[in-house]
């Protein structure tokens, strides 16, 4: 086998490895040529892969596959900007790499495929565990017993509200507020992830209410009025103002990015509660 012919196959098989770990299979159930027999596979299951044009570029808030520049190996990426969740190697890394190709895993009719069940709106009622603002981007968080909530603006002294935090954007919903579960961040450490609840760089901890059952849904916390607008995922910048592993930890996991509709004021054990 030529060097040429060795990489192309340590290409295919890590392709097919990624997109085993993507799918939740075991790499025996999909085709390892990493060509047409995998491509006519996922168009079985309503699914392809779609190249990116400028992967160097590329941002997407979810799960997709990269090609490693050193390796010329594929690796699943997640989050923005992204970092590596799976890889198949050996050189396996945490954090940003260099990637010369990738791909969307997509589905070909999305009317078939919801990310968020909204039929199942169950969200229950939780409670406030802590508040945090930070006045700059990167700066620390700062735990608070109350926040003044500002609609359509923000925390007053967290870095959103002054439009100056590193994801600000002026044209964009969802930065007024963020909010975690502290059952997530259990979990993490769980895993042997220490993160003090602050140092998710979330304002708002809370527990007891299921966060994904609030995208798209007015919610309350105490009176302000807020509304789900998407999840908060994590991301490689996150990971490197904490600590590794957090960000593989926390996919799926990293909160919910809200809009405040009322202005008022947000305290340490106040309810959490959704609006039909």
């Amino acid at each position: 086998m030529s060097p040429n012919s060795e990489i192309s196959k340590l290409e295919a098989l890590s392709l097919t490895d990624c997109v085993a770990h993507m799918l939740n299979l075991d790499t025996s159930e999909i085709p390892d040529d990493g060509g047409v027999r995998l491509r006519q596979w996922l168009a079985l299951g309503n699914l392809g892969l779609v190249p990116v044009e400028s992967s160097e570029n590329f941002e997407w808030p979810g799960r997709f596959l990269g090609r490693r520049s050193d390796s010329g190996t594929w690796v699943v990426l997640f989050g923005v900007p992204p970092g590596v969740v799976f890889d198949p190697s050996e050189n396996s890394v945490e954090g940003a790499i260099t990637v010369d190709a990738a791909f969307v895993l997509a589905a070909h009719n999305p009317q078939t495929t919801t990310s968020v069940d909204r039929a199942a709106y169950i969200p229950g009622e939780g409670v406030v565990e802590m508040i945090s603002v930070a006045e700059e981007a990167e700066a620390p968080m700062k735990a608070l017993r109350s926040a003044e909530a500002l609609a359509n603006c923000g925390l007053k002294g967290d870095r959103y509200a002054q439009g100056a935090g590193t994801f600000s954007d002026p044209n964009g919903r969802g930065y007024d507020l963020t909010l975690v579960e502290a059952e997530a961040l259990k979990e993490l450490n769980a895993i042997g992830v220490e993160l003090d609840p602050a140092d998710a760089r979330r304002n708002i901890v809370v527990r007891g209410i299921s966060l994904d059952a609030l995208i798209g849904h007015h919610f309350r916390i105490g009176d302000v009025e807020c509304f789900g607008q998407r999840r908060c995922e994590p991301c490689a910048h996150l990971e490197k103002l904490t600590t590794s592993g957090v960000l593989r930890g926390l996919v799926h996991r990293g909160g919910l990015r809200a809009d405040i509709i009322s202005d008022g004021e947000i305290h340490v054990g106040d309810a959490v509660t959704g609006i039909r």
